[in-house]
C-alpha cells in the first residue's frame, strides 16, 4: 500500500482550529475529495462534521479530571499518554484509508503539547514512520488579532517555531480569523507580519519589545542588575530572537478567512504541496467523478 496523507491542525486555544477543520472538510467535499476526520481534543463537544474517530470514545478529559482529581492541563497529558498506550484506537481505522483521502487531525489548544511534552512527537512518529506511513504536515494556527499586540505576535511566532522544532514536520503557519482585522491593519503593514520583520520591534517603544538598532554602542553586561532592571537584557534577547526568525526565515504565515472559500483553497494548496499529495494521484477520467458522487467521504 502506498503512502497515506494527513495534516495535524495545531495552535493555541481560541485560534479557530476546529472551525478551520470544518471549513477544510466542506471545501474538500465541494471539490469531490475524500477526507478522514480525527478529533484528538478530549474536551471538544460541538462539531459541524461528526469525526470519523473521536478520542472521547476512548477517554474524556471530564472523566479524567473527576476520577483522578487532575486539573485541565494534567488531565490532558494523561489522556494523551493513555492514547499512546492504546494506539490501535487510531491505527486500526486508518488501515483502510487510501491515498485518495486527506486525514485531518484536530488537536487541543494547550500549548504544553507543542512545546516541551514528548507525547505529541511520539504520536507523530508512530503515524508518520510506522506501518501507516502517513506523509504529514503540521498546520499551526495563530489568531490574526495578535498582530495588534506586537508582544503577543512575537510570543505566538516563537510558539510556532517551538512546534516546528519539536515535531520535525513540514510546517504551514496560518494567521486565522483575518476577517477580524480588516480595516485595522494596512496591507503594506500586514506584509511585515506575514514574513515577520525584525523592524517591527522598533516601532512601539511601549510594547517592551523595543531594542536599540545601533550596532556600535557598547554592549552592557546582561547579568548586571542595572541591565535587568532597565530592560536592556530583555531588549537584547528580543533582538536576538527576532534576528533568528528574520535571517533564517524560520516562520512565515499564510492568511486565512474561513468564510472565503478561495482563502481555504489557497491554504489547502500549501498543505497539499507540503505532503506532496498530488504526486501520487492517478489522472482521473471525467466519468470517475460521476461514479464517485455517491460515496464521498
Amino acid at each position: 500500500m502506498g503512502s497515506k496523507y494527513g495534516v495535524i491542525v495545531m495552535g493555541p486555544a481560541g485560534a479557530g482550529k476546529t472551525t478551520f477543520c470544518s471549513a477544510l472538510i466542506e471545501h474538500l467535499r465541494n471539490n469531490r475529495r475524500s477526507c478522514f476526520y480525527i478529533n484528538l481534543d478530549p474536551a471538544a463537544e460541538d462539531f459541524v462534521y461528526e469525526p470519523d474517530v473521536d478520542i472521547k470514545d476512548l477517554i474524556s478529559l471530564e472523566d479524567v479530571m473527576e476520577e483522578l482529581h487532575l486539573g485541565p492541563n494534567g488531565g490532558l497529558i494523561y489522556c494523551f499518554e493513555f492514547l499512546l498506550d492504546n494506539l490501535d484506537f487510531i491505527t486500526d481505522p486508518l488501515e483502510t484509508v487510501t491515498d485518495e483521502y486527506l486525514i485531518i487531525i484536530d488537536m487541543p489548544g494547550q500549548i504544553e503539547l507543542y512545546s516541551h511534552v514528548p507525547v505529541l512527537p511520539n504520536l507523530v512518529r508512530h503515524l508518520a514512520h510506522g506501518s501507516l506511513n502517513i506523509s504529514m504536515c503540521a498546520a499551526y494556527l495563530l489568531e490574526s488579532t495578535f498582530i495588534v499586540d506586537r508582544a503577543k505576535f512575537f510570543s505566538g511566532t516563537l510558539s510556532a517555531m517551538s512546534a516546528m522544532l519539536l515535531l520535525e514536520l513540514p510546517h504551514v503557519n496560518i494567521l486565522s480569523k483575518m476577517d477580524l482585522v480588516k480595516g485595522q491593519v494596512a496591507r503594506k503593514d500586514l506584509k511585515r507580519f506575514i514574513d515577520p520583520d525584525i523592524s517591527l520591534l522598533q516601532d512601539v517603544p511601549d510594547s517592551g519589545l523595543v531594542y536599540d538598532a545601533n550596532e556600535n554602542l557598547e554592549t552592557p553586561d546582561p547579568t548586571e542588575s542595572q541591565s535587568v532592571m532597565t530592560g536592556e537584557s530583555f531588549a537584547r534577547l528580543n533582538r536576538a530572537v527576532g534576528q533568528l526568525i528574520d535571517e533564517f526565515s524560520l516562520v512565515s504565515f499564510l492568511k486565512l478567512d474561513v468564510q472565503n472559500e478561495d482563502s481555504v483553497g489557497s491554504v489547502l494548496s500549501y498543505i497539499d504541496d507540503a505532503i506532496q499529495f498530488h504526486e501520487s494521484q492517478e489522472p482521473r477520467e471525467p466519468m470517475d467523478d460521476v461514479q464517485d458522487d455517491g460515496d464521498m467521504g
